[in-house]
């Protein structure tokens, strides 16, 4: 099954892809996709109503859809975690994971059109897999145990625009991730017990149809139960939360690439869990 929330911004309806494809309202079990719904078992809670059939099915058509998780209360993001892209990067592949964090309000839904900022000349693109959390996370013992706080899995475009990121930025990388819809995130939100192999997936981009990235979640140098583990010693990771856990190489900072400009369209794509399409506007 797939979670999914539909309609105008501000205004989505919690539902569920079942496994026949048919889209069900999930409104009688939750008003929405969020931090409480996962807390409170509601993966769980929406396969015995669907084993009962007691989600009526929706009538989606024309519906947009939005980010599968309500607003995130913390989206944290790990930087250079293939080794690939953190050479393309000009940086040494890191021993321990590098964190900084995306304003909740970055997030947007998965075919949202993108805003280049003022003042951008370098805004690029980046496939990550991005990590639901849906049970608080704390001093968390081992990451074996880690990966059971974890909800699930789905698309992010971690979009950077790279000028702010390292001359603006005095060493920190916030403001260059910051910016208004600079987090496309969906299409769904996999139960992460439905992933056969989190560390298997191939995850690619491309850019006006042209291929930019193209990996695998095998080439992370840390893996999600490493990452989600060495959080938990830093920060209360609370249900809702949502990781993004890097990107391979393949972008435009490699210089292999033009930036992206108004009238270009992202695709980006994680095997298993969908394909994001993004326009880009001027601010």
């Amino acid at each position: 099954m797939k979670l999914v929330r539909l309609g105008d911004p501000g205004r989505e309806r919690p539902a569920v892809i079942d496994d026949r494809g048919t889209i069900r309202d999930l409104s009688p079990l939750t008003p929405d996709i969020d931090g409480a719904f996962l807390a409170a078992d509601g993966i769980a809670r929406t396969r015995l109503a669907l084993a009962e059939s007691a989600l009526p099915a929706l009538e989606a058509e024309g519906l947009r859809f939005g980010p599968p998780v309500a607003r995130p209360g913390t989206v944290v993001c790990i930087g250079q975690n293939y080794a690939a892209h953190a050479a393309e990067s000009g940086s040494t592949p890191p021993t321990r994971p590098i964190i900084f964090l995306k304003p909740p309000n970055t997030v947007v839904g998965p075919y949202d059109e993108v805003e280049i900022p003022r003042g951008s000349t370098k805004t690029d693109w980046e496939v990550e897999l991005a990590v639901v959390i849906g049970r608080t996370a704390r001093y968390l013992d081992s990451p074996e145990q880690a990966l059971e706080h974890v909800a699930g899995y789905t698309v992010s475009n971690d979009v950077s625009e790279r000028d702010f990121q390292l001359e603006h930025s005095g060493g920190q990388w916030s403001k260059g991730k910051s910016c208004a819809t600079f987090n496309p995130l969906g299409p769904y939100l996999v139960p992460a017990d439905e992933v056969p192999d989190v560390q298997d997936l191939r995850l690619c981009s491309s850019v006006n149809g042209e291929p930019r990235q193209d990996s695998r979640t095998a080439d992370m140098i840390f893996s999600v139960a490493q990452i989600v583990h060495d959080l938990s010693q830093y920060m209360v990771l609370e249900p809702g939360d949502v990781i993004n856990t890097g990107t391979p190489q393949g972008v435009a900072l490699s210089g292999r690439f033009p930036y992206l400009k108004p009238g270009d369209l992202m695709e980006i794509e994680i095997e298993g869990l969908g394909r994001q399409r993004q326009t880009l506007r001027s601010s």
